[in-house]
């Protein structure tokens, strides 16, 4: 089991799978279509960034290094939070753009959103952990990438 600890930005703790991407994440491109056309799930809408492209993000944790975001960016994540198809986490590498976190945050405090984000996890987290791992979140910002004979 490999261990990672971050900076919390909204606490919680979860169990579930890892879709991962090692690319520079719009989060406008990647979640507006999802919100726009109130669909039952977030899916990848970014063609630039082929490892989310087209993928379920609803309910798993998404890890990345961190985002690109633009003035209504939050107000995105806050709308998909409110939809409840946001990923159920957001686990950044590197430290999360104030934009991405002012919608997390909002979203918990406005809507009882329960997602959860961690930032801060270092470089190292993006080099062990790849798309369909089992991740473990602890409300402390531990994250566990659980391996299958641990299991």
């Amino acid at each position: 089991m490999k261990e990672f600890k971050g900076r919390v930005i909204t606490p919680g703790e979860w169990m579930g799978k890892a879709i991962v991407t090692k690319e520079v994440v719009n989060m406008m491109d990647t979640f507006y279509t999802s919100a726009y056309k109130k669909s039952k799930q977030a899916v990848g809408g970014d063609p630039k960034n082929s490892d989310l492209y087209g993928k379920v993000l609803t309910g798993n944790a998404l890890c990345l290094p961190h985002s690109k975001a633009s003035a209504i960016t939050g107000l995105v994540i806050q709308t998909i939070c409110e939809m409840k198809i946001s990923p159920a986490a957001y686990l950044f590498s590197n430290s999360i753009d104030e934009v991405a976190a002012s919608g997390i945050i909002l979203a918990k405090i406005w809507e009882d959103s329960e997602v959860i984000c961690i930032d801060n996890l270092g470089s190292d987290f993006l080099d062990a952990i790849k798309t369909d791992d089992e991740i473990k979140i602890e409300y402390d910002g531990t994250v566990k990438i659980i391996d299958k004979d641990d299991k």
